[in-house]
């Protein structure tokens, strides 16, 4: 009889455990049933130093400490169906010491659960819109090069992507990769602060033509779920992050031996960067809806030599709240 009332306890805290898995929002694999909405909404500070390429050497911005830059996340989502979804995801950055600011982050799109064993192997299929053409890229061109003002590179683009994984009783291991290609336009506004520019006849603010671009991301995450309320994740992400390049410049300049010059400086600014991302989460579930996550970031990045986003140091931490209706 003890040993029949000890499986009994033992099989009754497994299967919530695995419910518990499988609702919980932190979990890389999760996905809304039909009817179901659910919202992460996410508030990060984040520490910088800055490493030594070219263009940060030449603005005297090499080695310097950039904090607080304060970082605002917001993913959702809803269940058309047990096995489709419409989801978004939105980022705001804030950074005061380079007096920069904007929307990093912007896509909405359709994920199809397009294989489930079990419920244990899931592969997802997913396509999105990405969004960074809703704000224009804004920027100046000075004696020392150029400076970004916002986060956005101004293109639209698209997303197309595939999530799979495996749970184990309480563990979950997932992969995902995905593709972004942008579109090309002159989405831009970029004041000309250049002397020698001004002189040549360009006026005050340009747009210029920007090339398409091909990025990549892959990674994998785990989540184990200790109790019905308790859950830690940690997690890899690299992110490739193209050079931008010049085609034209879209504002009329008179030809000069000037504006051959930055066209010839611009058609390729070998200015993309690698990331390696490590991450950790812990997370509290308070009440059936409202789930608590403490979040974590380490960056390892390569730079290139123009690049104005190579750091030293990257660091974030941060707070979540999830929520499912």
């Amino acid at each position: 009889m003890k040993k029949t009332l000890k499986g009994l306890i033992a099989a009754t805290a497994s299967v919530i455990s695995t419910g518990a898995l499988a609702s919980n929002l932190e979990n890389p694999l999760y996905m809304p049933l039909e009817g179901d909405f659910y919202s992460k909404t996410g508030i990060g500070i984040m520490y910088k130093e800055t490493d030594h390429t070219a263009a940060l050497v030449a603005k005297g911005a090499d080695g310097k400490t950039e904090f607080p830059v304060w970082r605002f996340t917001e993913d959702f989502g809803y269940g058309i169906t047990d096995r489709l979804d419409i989801h978004g995801r939105l980022g705001y950055t804030k950074d005061g010491d380079i007096n920069r600011k904007g929307m990093h982050r912007g896509r909405l799109g359709l994920t199809y659960r397009a294989m489930t064993e079990d419920d244990t192997f899931i592969l997802d299929l997913y396509a999105d819109a990405y969004m960074s053409g809703v704000t224009p890229m804004k920027g100046s061109y000075t004696p020392t090069g150029f400076n970004y003002k916002n986060y956005s590179n101004g293109r639209w683009g698209v997303i197309g992507g595939a999530r799979f994984g495996k749970t184990w009783d309480d563990f979950t291991l997932a992969a995902h990769v995905e593709m972004l290609q942008t579109f090309g336009n002159h989405n831009n506004e970029i004041k000309i602060e250049h002397p020698g520019l001004k002189m040549a006849g360009f006026p005050d603010e340009i747009s210029v033509d920007l090339k398409s671009t091909r990025e990549v991301t892959a990674g994998l995450d785990t989540l184990y779920q200790f109790n019905a309320a308790w859950s830690s994740g940690f997690g890899f992400e690299y992110v490739q992050h193209a050079d931008n390049g010049v085609k034209s410049i879209h504002t009329y300049v008179p030809d000069s031996i000037y504006k051959a010059a930055v066209l010839e400086a611009t058609k390729d600014m070998n200015d993309g960067w690698d990331e390696f991302i490590l991450k950790a989460s812990v997370a509290y579930q308070m009440t059936d809806s409202i789930q608590w996550t403490l979040f974590g970031e380490y960056t390892f990045d390569d730079s290139h030599t123009q690049s104005q986003n190579g750091t030293d140091v990257k660091m974030e931490l941060g707070v979540r709240m999830n929520a499912r209706f």
